[in-house]
């Protein structure tokens, strides 16, 4: 019986229809591929989801990873999706050839990841921080680090992790103070410590190789003297064996959610015998850092979408399931005797269940927009392509990182109210995914972060050339509704929204060219929420007229049922969602400020 944490329907529809995997494939780097071979990778990732994560979302949340001397003991499947995922080449799938990778695109990728996610959203982290980290070591280390690290990282053997924040630096990452201090034998004494590592320990890996942001000795004070560091918790010696560097496990974070996803506490050089190896050239470490930040931003957006989508497929079948009251007749009574309604026959059910489907696959889309331009970015053969999609990606990044959290979450906590009292109870998922996805608006970057990258960093980048690139982009897909009787009250609106926009900057820039930063950025998250909105209303505007177009064509791909269901969830989400900018809209243009503080304190 197919698992129901998914519609992998939609899914395929969203890759393959609305984002065109098939035209990335024409790209040098992609021409080994096709959409039968893709579509392979992506329904065995699914077979290996409904096998080997599904069946232990529960189990893994009931006997969460915990500390006991000096490691971290996980679930025994962290073992088998962490060799498995080296095996199918999950982890190497997005590498160049060379490095032992098989070149996927990363929209594929991002697809069949998204399916682990919605199966267990406790296990993915490990082989995916595992990538992440190996990714780093090919960019920008030496070919003795490559040749070290990444074959055992990309095999699944090893483990990988990114170790940025410290007890003392939360997202300031300017204040971290781990040392590196260079010897003569080419490596670096690292000495220090690092919180919230996701996967930084378990009993299940041979060796975790810790990418270590660390200042060296004299370094420039601020982000301009951070290095990057190769620290694994097992150095290797000439004779091939394994021996222990140092890295000591202090504690795992106890957490209320993604309890089967292990969070650490690592503390480096207690015996002064830790050794790192520097990645690239010296205080150059967040910058490269950041080559990975947009990646596992579109993770953490993914992540999110894909419990959301767990979760309105589950609530969606027990309200299909579940009987309870009954419709009323024309004379606004109930008759008792008659049968009892099943709950999605209820107005205010269907309500929330049409608000969960609005959010998550508008989400989907979402993250998929972002690894198309991704690989757009990452295979353009000219600088106008290149310019185009880097602004584009760096523009929206912010709320694919943002909204399928934010939102998600809200659609979550819906779907948990069509359950009702089951939704409270241990029994039932709703509980586990409300939990779950609580982490992932702080992942990365909290809500409020995002929020000031996007209107402090990305709105005025090179002038404020990236939002008028997407908002052509949205003018495209306002076009074409246009010229549809049907869509074109739903492309007026949200032509309206993007005016709206425009007035909003006009009404807080002047803030920012004055210097008054502060002021300029008071309500940097209702901007968020505004241009979420809007962006996710030029995706469903855009699912909309493929739709409709393909209700005209006698051989469509999907049933009309299919097709006109994306149509009145579009409807749904302009007379439900969309009509919030107007009260966004009023605040932001509101002169009126009340949470900068100044000589009297108003919060007590």
């Amino acid at each position: 019986m197919p698992k129901k944490y998914i519609d992998l329907e939609t899914l395929k529809y969203i890759l393959y229809d609305i984002h065109k995997l098939e035209d990335l494939l024409t790209r040098e780097r992609f021409k080994e591929h096709d959409l039968e071979s893709l579509d392979l990778f992506i329904d065995s990732v699914k077979e290996f989801s409904d096998r080997d994560l599904y069946p232990y979302f529960k189990e893994m949340d009931q006997t969460p990873a915990y500390y006991k001397d000096g490691t971290v003991i996980v679930h025994e499947q962290v073992k088998t999706v962490m060799h498995k995922s080296g095996e199918m080449g999950i982890i190497a799938a997005c590498f160049n050839y060379e490095d032992g990778g098989l070149q996927i695109p990363f929209s594929a990728l991002q697809a069949a990841a998204y399916i682990m996610d919605a199966a267990n959203n406790q296990l993915p982290g490990y082989p995916s921080l595992t990538q992440g980290a190996a990714e780093l070591i090919v960019e920008f280390g030496a070919d003795s680090l490559k040749e070290t690290y990444v074959p055992n990282m990309l095999s699944g053997v090893w483990g990988g992790t990114m170790c940025l924040t410290e007890p003392q630096a939360g997202s300031s990452l300017s204040d971290i103070v781990t040392k590196a201090t260079p010897t003569d034998e080419g490596f670096y004494k690292i000495s220090g410590q690092k919180i919230f590592i996701s996967g930084g320990d378990h009993q299940f890996a041979e060796n975790i190789v810790h990418l270590v942001l660390a200042r060296i000795e004299g370094a420039p004070e601020g982000t301009k003297g951070i290095s990057l560091f190769v620290v694994p918790k097992n150095r290797l010696k000439e004779d091939g064996t394994l021996v222990y560097n140092d890295v000591m496990t202090i504690a795992d974070f106890q957490k209320m959610g993604q309890r089967g996803y292990c969070t650490t506490h690592l503390g480096f050089g207690d015996s002064d015998d830790c050794r790192g190896w520097l990645v690239g050239e010296e205080h150059k470490g967040l910058n490269q850092m950041f080559l990975m930040m947009n990646g596992a931003r579109i993770a953490v957006g993914r992540g999110a979408a894909a419990i959301a989508m767990a979760a309105y497929r589950t609530s969606l079948q027990y309200a299909n399931e579940r009987p309870q009251g009954r419709k009323l007749s024309a004379d606004g009574k109930k008759n008792p005797t008659e049968k009892q309604s099943l709950i999605i026959e209820h107005p205010d059910v269907r309500r929330m269940l049409l608000l969960q489907k609005a959010i998550v696959e508008g989400s989907l889309s979402l993250v998929m927009l972002a690894s198309k331009y991704q690989d757009i970015l990452t295979t353009a053969t000219s600088k106008e392509e290149k310019e185009k999609y880097h602004l584009l990606l760096e523009t929206i990044i912010p709320i694919v990182k943002t909204y399928p959290s934010e939102a998600g979450a809200e659609a979550v906590d819906n779907g948990l109210q069509v359950l009702g009292g089951y939704g409270f109870c241990t029994d039932f998922s709703l509980q586990q995914y409300y939990r779950d996805i609580r982490i992932f608006a702080l992942y990365e970057g909290t809500t409020g972060i995002q929020s000031q990258d996007l209107l402090g960093r990305k709105v005025t980048m090179e002038n404020g050339k990236g939002l008028q690139l997407l908002y052509a982009e949205i003018l495209i897909t306002i076009i074409a509704a246009s010229n549809d009787e049907d869509l074109k009250p739903y492309a007026t609106i949200l032509g309206e929204k993007l005016k709206l926009s425009e007035k909003i900057l006009g009404h807080l820039m002047p803030f920012a060219m004055k210097g008054n930063y502060e002021r300029y950025l008071a309500d940097a998250n209702l901007f968020m929420e505004y241009l979420s909105t809007v962006v996710l209303g030029w995706l469903w505007l855009e699912m909309a007229v493929d739709a409709k177009r393909e209700l005209d064509h006698a051989d469509r791909k999907y049933s009309e049922t299919f097709y006109e269901s994306k149509i009145h969830t579009m409807k749904f989400y302009f007379k439900y969602e969309v009509p919030k900018t107007n009260s966004l809209a009023e605040s932001l243009l509101s002169d009126e400020m009340l949470t900068i503080k100044n000589e009297k304190e108003y919060i007590i």
